[in-house]
């Protein structure tokens, strides 16, 4: 019996199939990344002075109520037609079209009931009609 040696061969490994795999997932997250800063417009906005500025002696307030009704200065009114809410308006306003309007809406009001109340002071000629908010606290 012969016992000699055996030849022993060195594993050859191929990786081929393994660079291939490596190249296709770089190629997929640079073409599936995206560039947010690349598309973004910079702008700078301009100062304010902290002091408030004085608020005006009778202001215009509209509250719209969930159910879409409206109130001129917490007051209700008789019904939700836009000819009464602009009488209530021109009765608070006194005549004048400088002070500012401002509209508080419940957030589960219809768009319409506020874009009527945003479109009865505009035609009753008030350049400064604002939208009251709340802030959220975090």
């Amino acid at each position: 019996m012969r016992l000699s040696p055996r030849r022993r061969e060195d594993p050859e490994l191929n990786l081929t199939s393994l660079i291939d795999v490596v190249l296709l997932l770089v190629i997929f997250f640079m073409v599936s990344t995206t560039f947010v800063e690349e598309g973004r417009l910079r702008v700078e906005l301009p100062q304010a002075s902290p002091v408030p500025v004085a608020a005006p002696q009778n202001p215009v307030v509209i509250t719209v109520t969930a159910q879409g009704s409206y109130r001129v200065n917490e007051q209700a009114l008789v019904n939700n037609a836009p000819e009464t809410l602009r009488a209530a308006v021109m009765k608070v306003a006194e005549g004048r079209r400088d002070i500012p309007v401002t509209i508080r809406a419940d957030a589960r009001a219809t768009h319409q009931t506020v874009v009527t109340a945003m479109d009865v002071a505009a035609k009753l000629g008030f350049t400064q009609v604002n939208i009251a908010t709340v802030s959220e606290q975090t």
